[in-house]
C-alpha cells in the first residue's frame, strides 16, 4: 500500500505540476540526469533572461531563437536515431576484444550498455563461438556486415538494396531461429537469451548449435514490449529485438563463477539469478550504422527502448515541425507576457515553471501522467500522442487571450455601453476578464492534476459544438472533423445573409413599406435555416453521395470488391438514398418558400398578427407537447395508472404486426408540422418585419445580431420545437410586464432567453439527479455511521451546489465522484451482440419516425433511454436531433447481467398499479389513479417509464439443450441418419455431380468401396449404438448394409433430378453416396476425438463439425481433390442434420417418408440460414435480415459446459421505453472516469458499483464505454431519416420532389386529357378511350363514354374491333331511353348477352355505382 501511495504520488502528482518530469527508480541514472537537466534548462533559461535583461525585443529574439535551436536539435537527432533502427545496418564486433574495449569505453548510458567486466574463465571463452555462424541462418541477412571497432569509416563494401525483404529462419514450430553469435553465454556455458516468437504472446525457443544441441524456452513479458508493439521482427532489426531484451535484463547474469556446462544443476542455476542482483556481466553490445554522408557513417552503441526511455517519439517529419512549432510558440506568448509585466514578484517564477512545464510536455510524457490526467481512456487504449500537445496547447489560448485583451486595454476609447439596463464599462470588463485568464495560467499546474482540461481535441469540438448550437442553431458535432464543418458551413450561410441584411437596412426606410430586398433577405433566411435544419452534421454521407455521383467508376470498383467477398452492407447504400431523396425534396421544398416568404413579407400583414400568433403557438405547442405527451404517458403526470391515450397495441400480450397508426398520433404530427413550418416562422418573420424599421437605423452590429439571432431561432424552430413554446411564452411575460424598460428587440430578447432556457434546463436536470441520490430515504443504510455522519454532509451538499451552477454555466458533467466500474465480462464470447447490431438497423429504419409519432414523448438532443424487454437491454443514446433525421448510438447490454443489473431490471419492469399504501397504512386507492407512496415514490426516480408496448422489429430467441435431445443413444444414431442423408441429398443436388463421378483419381481411390465384401471396422468410428448400417456380426459397416438403409433415399434423389442418373446398386452414385458417408463419420469422429460413446465428446465433435473445422484421415485424403466435396456437401450435411434432428420430435411419422423429408431439406435449404454464430454468412443472414435463423452454440459460463441450440425467429419484439434523467448519465459517466482512473480505485465489490434501483447507477455504468463499462456492443453513430418510416411517410405523401410531381400530375390529369382527345375525334388505338367512333362525341350523351373510359386498366387487351362493337353497344343501350334498362342489374344483364365472351366485362363494369350513376344521368 505504502509502495502504490509512492507510485502515485511520484508519477502521478509530480508529474503533473511538472509536466511528466519526475525520478524513476526503475530508470537508469543517465536518463533520470538527463530529464532532471533538460527540465531545470527550460525553467532556467526564460527565469534568467528575464531577470538578467532589460524587456526588449532583443530578450524576446534571444529566448525564442535559443528555445527552437534547441527543440530542432533534440527533434532531428531523435528522429534520425529512430529511422537508423527502423532502416540502418547492424554492425556486430569482429572479436572478443571489441566486446571488451566497447564495454571499457562506453558510459553509464542507457540499461543496454551497463559496463562489464570479464572474468578470466570467461574471456577464454572460444572465440569461435562468438563468431558469425552463418549455419544458424539458413538465409543471411545482406545487412549484416564485419567491420572494425571504430567510430567512422567507409564503407567498402557492396550491398543489395535495403528495401529488400530479408528472410527468416523459422524451425517447424514456428520459432525464429537466432545465430549463435548473437548470444550471449553466461558462467558455465548456459545461454542468458530472451526471443520473441511470431505470436508475441507466446514463448520463444532458442535452439543453441553447441555440443549438447540443447532448446531453451525462455518467457518473453508484455511490459517489455511496449514500444516494439505492433512491429514484426525481421532480419533488420531481429538482433535488436534479441539485443533490447538482453539489456532488459542485463542484471540477471553472474560472472566469476566456475562451472562446466555439465556440472550445472537447477539449484545453481537459482542460486546464482538471486546473486546476480548486485552484479553485472558482460553482454553481447551491437552496433547500428547512422549514415552521415553518402559513404560516411558513424556506428553509434545504443537501442530502441534506452532512446524511447530518454525522449518520446514523434512518427513522421511534419509532427516534429509541429512540435517545434509549439514550442516557439510557448516561448513567445510565454517571454511576451513577462516582458509586458504581466506577472510580478513570485509569480515571475510560478509563471516560468508553468512555460518549463508545457515545453517539457513536448519532449517527454509519462504514459502513467499522459493517462491519468488528460485522457482517462489513453492507459487502457493505447497511449495518446495528442496528449503530449494538450498542455502547450491550452497555453497557447490562454496566453493569445491574455495577450489580445492586453492590447485592447492600451487604448483610451473603450466605450461604455448599456445593455438590458445594465450599464458595461468595457474596459472594466476587460480586466476583470484578463485577470481571471491569469489566474488559470498561474493554476495550470494544479488543473492539470485534477483533469479539469480535457484533450485539446476534445476542447476544440465541444467549443466549436457550443458556439454552433447556441449562436446559429446547429443541432451537434459527431468528431473534430465534423464540429468544423458544422461551423463552417454556418459561417457561410451567415456571411451571405449578412450581405442581403446590410443592403436591406443600409438605409432607413417606412415601416408601411418592406424592400424587395429586405423580403428577399427573409425569403433566403427561411431557405437556408430550412435546409441546415435538414442536413447531418456528419458530412460523410453526403461526401460519399458526391463521390459517387462525380467518380462513379472508382465507386463501382469498391463495390467489386466488396462483392467478392461477398459481405455487402445495405445501410451505406440506404443512407445515400435517404440523403438523396432530401436533397431533392429541398430543392423544390426551397423554392416554394422562398416564393411565399417574398410574397408574406412585402405585404404588411405581419403588422396586425403579433399577439394573435403568440397566443397560436402557446395554445398549439400546450397541446402537442405537454397535454398530448403526458396523456400518452404510462402513468399520466404520475398520478393516473394507465396511459389516457392508449395504442392499438397495448392490451395485446405479444403483437405480431406493425405498431398501428392512432388519430391521436396523426393529430401530433399535424399539430408538430403546422408548429414548425407555419407558427414559428411566421413569429420570427413578423418579428424581423416589425423591427426592421427600427434596427434600419442602427449600427452594423445591431445588424449582424438579427441576422444570427434569425438563423438560430428559425433552425432551432425547424429541428426540435418541444421547448419553443415555454421560451416564447416566458419571453414575452418578462419583457412586456415585468422588465418591459430592459427590451431591446423582440427577436434579440427570444435569442437571449432560447440560450438562458437552455441552460435553465440543463439545471433543473443537475438538481434533479442530485436530490434524487442523496435524498435519505433513498440510501441503503449499511450501518449506524451511515445516519451519524448524514448531518455532516450538508456542507458537502452546499459544495455540490456550487459545483452544479458552474457545471451548468460550461455544460459539462456534473462528475460527483459517484462513478463505478466492474471488470469488463462476456457473454458467450459476445455472439449475442448481433441481435444489438440488428437492432440497431431496425432503430435506424424507425426511430426518427417514431420521435416523430410521440411514441418517445418528449425528447431533445443529449436524452438518454433505455429499451428493455424480456431479454433485450440497449442504452440508446440520441447526439442529434434534426428535422427529419436522428443519429443516435445503441449500446447493448448483457443477456444475463450482474446480481445488481437484475436488481434494476425488476425495478423497470415490476408495475406500482398493486400498491395500495399511504404512508404506514394501506387504504386503498381511487379506480385509475395511483396510491399516495406509489405516486411519491415515482416522483423521486431519476428516470420515468415513457412507454410500455414499443414495437420494433427484432429476433425471438429459443434454446434447446442439446445434451437433453441427444442423450439416448437412439436420438444420436437418428441424427447420424439424417446426417448421412442429408450428405446424399446435397451431393445429389450438386452441379458437380458428374464432374465427381467421371472423375479418374476419385474412381482410383474408392476401388475398395465398390467391393460388397470390403468392411469398414473402425471400432472408434462406428458402432451399433449410433450407426443404423451397422452389421453386429461383422462388426463394422458394408456397401451391403448402407445401401440396405439408403439406397431407397439415394434413389429418391436421384429420380427427382431433372438429368438421369444411374442409381442402381453397383452405380458409381453409389459408391461415392458410400465413400462419403464413411467419411462424414470417421470426421465426427476425429473430432470427438475416438470417443464417440460419450455424450460430452460426441457433441463436441459434433459442434466442430458444425463449425467447418473438418479433420480428415489419411485414407479419406481423396476428398482433396476437390474441396467442394466438403464445403458444398458434407459441412452443409451437418447442420441440415441438426434442424432435421429437431423436427423428429414434432412430427416423427412425417420425417420417416422420402417425399416429406425431401421437401423438408428443399425448403429448408431456401428459407432457413443454418451456420455457425462466427461464420460471416450470419452476419450477413441477420443483417439482411433473413426470417429464420439456427445455429449450434458452445456456452463455458459460471463452471457450466453446455451445447445449445439457438433457434431466431424475425418477429416484432415489445419494448419498455425508459427515459433516463441525462444528466445523471454524464455525471455517473464522469464520476466512473475519476474513480477508476484517477482515484485508481480497483476494488471490484465497492459500494459504489451496487445498484441503485432510483437511479439505474449499475445498467448506466455498465453501459458507457470499456474498459470503465462492459457493454455487449456499441453502435457506430447511425443516423435515422423519417423518410425511412412507413407510416409516416403515408401521412405526408413522402419527399416532395420534381419526380413526385410529374407523378402526381400524370395520375390526376393525364387521364382527363386523354379523354378530352377522344370526344375531339381522336383515333382510339392512341389513346386507348372507350368510345366508338368521333361521331360519339357529338352525341349529348357521350357522358357515358367518357365516365366509362375511366376504367382502362384491365386484363387482357382486345381487338378494335370488339372495342368499337362494345362502345357502340353501351351508346345503344343508354340511347333507347327504356325504363326497364335504365337499371344496374338490367343494364348489366343486357350488355352481357350481347357482348362477346371473350370480351372482359370488368373492363366495362367494374362498379355498379358507375352504372347507376350513368342511367341517372340518361
Amino acid at each position: 500500500m505504502g509502495s502504490q501511495l509512492v507510485q502515485t504520488l511520484r508519477q502521478g502528482v509530480w508529474a503533473s505540476l511538472t509536466g511528466g518530469w519526475y525520478h524513476d527508480p526503475d530508470q537508469n541514472t543517465f536518463n533520470n540526469s538527463c530529464h532532471l537537466y533538460l527540465w531545470m534548462f527550460l525553467l532556467m533559461l526564460p527565469l534568467s533572461l528575464h531577470l538578467a535583461l532589460p524587456p526588449t525585443t532583443m530578450a524576446l529574439s534571444i529566448y525564442c531563437t535559443s528555445v527552437t535551436i534547441f527543440f530542432i536539435t533534440i527533434k532531428m537527432v531523435n528522429y534520425r536515431l529512430h529511422v537508423m533502427f527502423d532502416k540502418g545496418d547492424v554492425v556486430p564486433p569482429s572479436s572478443l576484444s571489441d566486446v571488451i574495449q566497447g564495454a571499457e569505453n562506453k558510459s553509464n548510458a542507457s540499461d543496454s550498455c551497463l559496463a562489464a567486466k570479464l572474468s578470466a574463465d570467461s574471456a577464454a571463452l572460444d572465440c569461435r563461438d562468438l563468431e558469425y555462424n552463418e549455419a544458424d541462418l539458413e538465409h543471411p541477412s545482406p545487412q549484416l556486415t564485419t567491420a572494425d571497432n571504430s567510430s567512422s569509416g567507409i564503407d567498402v563494401h557492396s550491398h543489395p538494396d535495403e528495401n529488400d525483404p530479408p528472410d527468416l529462419n523459422v524451425d517447424a514450430d514456428g520459432f525464429l531461429r537466432i545465430p549463435s553469435m548473437f548470444r550471449k553465454y553466461g558462467p558455465g556455458g548456459r545461454t542468458h537469451v530472451r526471443g520473441l516468437s511470431m505470436d508475441s504472446g507466446k514463448d520463444a525457443v532458442l535452439i543453441a548449435d553447441r555440443s549438447q544441441n540443447k532448446q531453451t524456452t525462455m518467457t518473453s513479458s508484455k511490459s517489455d514490449l511496449e514500444a516494439k508493439e505492433g512491429q514484426i521482427p525481421n532480419e533488420s532489426n531481429f538482433v535488436e529485438f534479441v539485443s533490447l531484451l538482453e539489456s532488459i535484463n542485463s542484471t540477471r547474469g553472474a560472472s566469476g563463477i566456475e562451472n562446466p556446462p555439465e556440472e550445472v544443476t537447477n539449484e545453481e542455476d537459482r542460486a546464482m539469478e538471486e546473486e546476480t542482483s548486485t552484479q553485472e556481466k558482460p553482454s553481447r553490445k551491437l552496433y547500428y550504422k547512422l549514415k552521415l554522408f553518402p559513404g560516411k557513417w558513424v556506428n553509434i552503441l545504443y537501442d530502441r527502448l534506452a532512446l524511447l526511455a530518454l525522449l518520446d517519439r514523434n512518427q513522421d517529419v511534419v509532427e516534429n515541425i509541429a512540435v517545434v512549432f509549439l514550442a516557439f510558440l510557448v516561448a513567445f506568448l510565454g517571454f511576451i507576457l513577462l516582458n509586458h509585466g504581466c506577472f510580478k514578484d513570485i509569480w515571475v517564477f510560478q509563471f516560468c515553471v508553468v512555460i518549463a512545464s508545457c515545453q517539457y510536455s513536448l519532449l517527454k510524457v509519462r504514459k502513467a501522467f499522459s493517462a491519468s490526467f488528460h485522457s482517462p481512456l489513453d492507459v487502457f487504449q493505447g497511449h495518446n500522442q495528442i496528449v503530449a500537445y494538450s498542455r502547450a496547447a491550452y497555453f497557447c489560448i490562454f496566453c493569445g487571450l491574455i495577450w489580445i485583451l492586453e492590447q485592447m486595454l492600451r487604448r483610451k476609447d473603450l466605450p461604455v455601453s448599456t445593455v438590458y439596463g445594465i450599464t458595461i464599462v468595457l474596459a472594466d470588463a476587460l480586466k476583470f476578464l484578463r485577470d481571471i485568464l491569469v489566474g488559470i495560467t498561474y493554476c495550470f499546474p494544479i488543473t492539470f492534476l485534477v483533469g479539469l482540461f480535457p484533450q485539446i481535441n476534445t476542447f476544440m469540438i465541444y467549443l466549436l459544438e457550443q458556439i454552433d448550437i447556441h449562436f446559429f442553431g446547429g443541432t451537434a458535432a459527431t468528431g473534430l472533423h465534423s464540429a468544423v464543418y458544422s461551423i463552417f458551413r454556418s459561417l457561410t450561410a451567415l456571411s451571405l445573409l449578412y450581405g442581403f441584411c446590410f443592403g436591406a437596412l443600409k438605409e432607413p426606410w417606412d415601416e408601411q413599406h418592406t424592400p424587395a430586398l429586405f423580403s428577399g433577405f427573409c425569403g433566403l433566411l427561411v431557405v437556408l435555416s430550412y435546409h441546415l435544419s435538414g442536413q447531418s452534421s456528419d458530412p460523410t454521407v453526403l461526401m460519399s453521395l458526391i463521390k459517387s455521383k462525380l467518380m462513379p467508376t472508382l465507386v463501382d470498383s469498391e463495390e467489386e470488391g466488396e462483392d467478392s467477398e461477398d459481405i455487402k452492407d445495405p445501410l451505406p447504400e440506404k443512407l445515400m438514398n435517404s440523403v438523396k431523396e432530401i436533397l431533392l425534396s429541398d430543392l423544390v421544398v426551397c423554392s416554394i418558400a422562398y416564393i411565399l416568404t417574398f410574397a408574406i413579407t412585402s405585404s404588411t400583414v405581419f403588422l396586425s398578427l403579433k399577439v394573435v400568433l403568440y397566443a397560436l403557438a402557446g395554445t398549439v405547442g400546450f397541446v402537442t407537447h405537454y397535454l398530448v405527451p403526458q396523456l400518452r404517458k404510462h402513468h399520466p403526470w404520475l398520478w393516473i395508472s394507465h396511459p389516457v391515450l392508449k395504442s392499438n397495441e397495448y392490451s395485446q400480450f405479444e403483437p405480431r404486426d406493425d405498431a398501428q397508426l392512432m388519430w391521436f398520433e396523426r393529430l401530433y404530427v399535424g399539430l408538430l408540422c403546422f408548429e414548425k413550418y407555419v407558427v414559428y416562422p411566421a413569429i420570427i418573420l413578423s418579428a424581423l418585419t416589425n423591427d426592421g424599421f427600427s434596427l434600419s437605423h442602427r449600427k452594423n452590429c445591431d445588424v449582424l445580431l438579427m441576422t444570427v439571432a434569425g438563423m438560430k431561432l428559425l433552425r432551432a424552430s425547424f429541428c426540435n420545437p418541444s421547448f419553443q413554446f415555454v421560451t416564447l411564452i416566458f419571453t414575452i411575460v418578462f419583457f412586456e410586464f415585468d422588465c418591459s424598460r430592459a427590451s431591446e428587440t423582440f427577436l434579440l430578447d427570444f435569442f437571449i432567453m432560447s440560450i438562458v432556457f437552455h441552460k435553465l434546463s440543463d439545471l433543473l436536470h443537475k438538481l434533479h439527479f442530485i436530490m434524487v441520490y442523496i435524498a435519505p430515504w433513498q440510501i441503503a443504510w449499511g450501518s449506524a455511521f451511515h445516519a451519524f455522519a448524514q448531518p455532516f454532509a450538508v456542507p458537502h451538499s452546499a459544495m455540490l451546489l456550487l459545483q452544479t451552477f458552474v457545471t451548468t454555466l460550461f455544460y459539462t458533467p456534473l462528475s460527483p465522484f459517484l462513478g463505478t466500474f466492474i471488470p469488463p465480462g462476456c457473454d458467450d464470447n459476445n455472439l449475442n451482440s448481433i441481435f444489438y447490431e440488428y437492432l440497431t438497423r431496425s432503430l435506424q429504419h424507425s426511430l426518427c419516425g417514431d420521435l416523430m409519432l410521440g411514441r418517445w414523448g418528449n425528447y431533445s438532443s443529449g436524452d438518454c433511454f433505455i429499451l428493455a424487454s424480456d431479454y433485450l437491454n440497449a442504452f440508446v443514446h440520441l447526439i442529434e436531433i434534426g428535422n427529419g433525421l436522428v443519429t443516435f448510438q445503441l449500446r447493448g447490454l448483457e443477456f444475463r447481467g450482474t446480481y445488481c443489473q437484475q436488481r434494476e431490471v425488476e425495478a423497470i419492469t415490476e408495475g406500482v398499479e398493486e400498491d395500495d399504501a399511504c404512508c404506514c397504512c394501506e387504504p386503498g386507492h381511487l379506480p385509475h389513479v395511483l396510491s399516495c407512496n406509489a405516486a411519491f415514490n415515482l416522483r423521486w426516480l431519476a428516470w420515468e417509464v415513457t412507454t410500455t408496448k414499443y414495437l420494433l422489429e427484432g429476433y425471438s430467441i429459443s434454446e434447446n439443450n442439446a445434451a437433453t435431445m441427444l442423450q439416448v443413444y437412439d436420438l444420436r444414431k437418428l441424427l447420424i441418419t439424417y446426417y448421412l442423408k442429408s450428405i446424399i441429398y446435397y451431393l445429389i443436388h450438386s452441379l458437380k455431380l458428374q464432374t465427381w463421378i467421371k472423375d479418374s483419381s476419385i474412381t482410383e481411390a474408392l476401388v475398395s468401396y465398390t467391393k460388397w465384401h470390403h468392411i469398414e471396422r473402425d471400432p472408434a468410428v462406428f458402432s451399433v449404438k449410433i450407426d443404423e448400417d451397422y452389421v453386429h456380426c461383422l462388426q463394422g459397416v458394408t456397401r451391403a448394409s448402407f445401401c440396405n438403409v439408403y439406397l431407397e433415399w439415394i434413389q429418391y434423389c436421384a429420380n427427382k433430378m431433372e438429368e438421369p442418373v444411374d442409381c442402381d446398386e453397383d452405380s458409381p452414385l453409389v459408391t461415392l453416396c458410400y465413400a462419403l458417408s464413411v467419411l462424414g463419420r470417421r470426421s465426427l469422429g476425429t473430432a470427438s476425438h475416438n470417443m464417440s460413446n460419450s455424450l460430452e465428446s460426441f457433441l463436441y465433435g459434433f459442434n466442430t463439425l458444425f463449425k467447418g473445422d473438418f479433420r480428415i484421415a489419411t485414407k479419406d485424403e481423396w476428398v482433396f481433390t476437390d474441396m467442394d466435396l466438403l464445403q458444398k456437401v458434407v459441412a452443409p450435411g451437418v447442420r441440415m442434420s441438426l434442424k432435421l434432428h429437431q423436427d423428429h420430435f414434432t412430427c416423427l411419422e412425417e420425417t420417416e417418408e422420402p417425399a416429406i423429408l425431401y421437401e423438408a431439406i428443399s425448403n429448408y435449404k431456401t428459407s432457413l440460414v443454418i451456420c455457425h454464430e462466427s461464420d460471416p454468412a450470419w452476419r450477413k443472414a441477420v443483417l439482411s435480415s433473413r426470417d429464420t435463423l439456427l445455429t449450434l452454440r458452445h456456452m463455458v459460463d459460471d463452471g457450466t459446459d453446455e451445447y445449445k441450440i439457438i433457434m431466431l425467429y424475425k418477429r416484432h419484439l415489445s419494448f419498455k421505453v425508459i427515459k433516463i434523467n441525462k444528466e445523471c448519465v454524464r455525471g455517473l459517466w464522469a464520476g466512473q472516469q475519476q474513480e477508476l482512473v484517477f482515484l485508481r480505485n480497483r476494488n471490484p465489490e465497492r459500494g459504489s458499483i451496487q445498484n441503485s434501483k432510483q437511479a439505474l447507477r449499475n445498467m448506466i455504468n455498465s453501459s458507457c464505454d470499456q474498459p470503465l463499462g462492459y457493454p455487449m456492443y456499441v453502435s457506430p453513430l447511425t443516423t435515422s431519416y423519417m423518410g425511412t418510416h412507413k407510416q409516416l411517410r403515408s401521412i405526408w405523401g413522402g419527399p416532395l420532389s420534381l419526380d413526385s410531381i410529374r407523378t402526381w400530375l400524370f395520375s390526376k390529369w393525364v387521364r382527363k386529357d386523354n379523354l378530352t382527345s377522344c370526344n375531339s375525334g381522336v383515333n382510339m388505338e392512341d389513346v386507348d378511350c372507350a368510345g366508338g367512333s368521333s361521331s360519339l362525341s357529338h352525341n349529348p350523351n357521350s357522358i357515358t363514354s367518357q365516365s366509362l373510359s375511366l376504367y382502362q386498366a384491365r386484363p387482357n387487351r382486345t381487338s378494335h374491333a370488339n372495342r368499337q362493337h362494345a362502345a357502340g353497344l353501351v351508346h345503344q343501350i343508354f340511347s333507347t331511353g327504356d325504363a326497364h334498362v335504365c337499371s344496374t342489374n338490367a343494364i348489366y344483364d343486357k350488355f352481357k348477352g350481347m357482348v362477346h365472351p371473350s370480351y372482359s366485362f370488368t373492363y366495362w363494369f367494374p362498379y355498379h355505382e358507375s352504372i347507376t350513376h350513368l342511367s341517372r344521368v340518361h
